[in-house]
């Protein structure tokens, strides 16, 4: 068997919420004021979240959960753009495929939606981020900002064109 992804349901909350807290207890330490607040989300937030921003989760061998991913209109972006949110893969999977495989969930989704571009943010000095970004064929944009959660750091949103897929 090999690493497998999948789009999840709002029914599918408590698996989300446990990668999703995962995710941030083995995160960047901009992560812990974050895990806080989703560790005090009920029922109702993670329905809502999963509701409306189509989320995959990245399951290994034995089908145990070890990446997610979502996906969201980034408000402020242009309306064929789509944005990608919270892309996380357990180390013990990392390099073997899976998160080109959220990755490559969250492109066909916007292509189908009709998104010309995906967009993401990427904190100076998350390099293992960066580097899986620049091989999707991401590229910076020069647009940046003080990360709202930590103004020491900054983020750049990079950028991929999905019409180059077509070509």
């Amino acid at each position: 068997m090999s690493l497998s992804v999948r789009r999840v349901s709002e029914d599918e909350w408590p698996m989300v919420r446990v990668v999703r807290l995962r995710a941030l207890t083995e995160g960047s330490p901009v992560s812990a004021a974050v895990l806080a607040r989703e560790q005090r989300f009920t029922e109702q937030h993670w329905r809502s979240r999963i509701r409306t921003s189509a989320t995959w989760v990245g399951f290994d061998e034995d089908q145990e959960p070890r990446g997610i991913v979502s996906m969201i209109n980034e408000p402020g972006s242009p309306a064929d753009d789509r944005h990608v949110v919270g892309l996380w893969v357990a180390q013990e999977v990392r390099r073997r495929g899976l998160g080109w495989a959220l990755l490559d969930a969250v492109r066909a989704a916007a292509g189908l939606e009709g998104a010309t571009t995906l967009s993401v943010w990427v904190a100076d000095g998350d390099l293992a981020a960066g580097d899986l970004y620049v091989r999707a064929g991401f590229e910076r944009t020069g647009e940046r900002h003080l990360l709202a959660r930590d103004p020491e750091r900054i983020e750049e949103r990079w950028l991929r064109r999905l019409m180059d897929d077509l070509t």
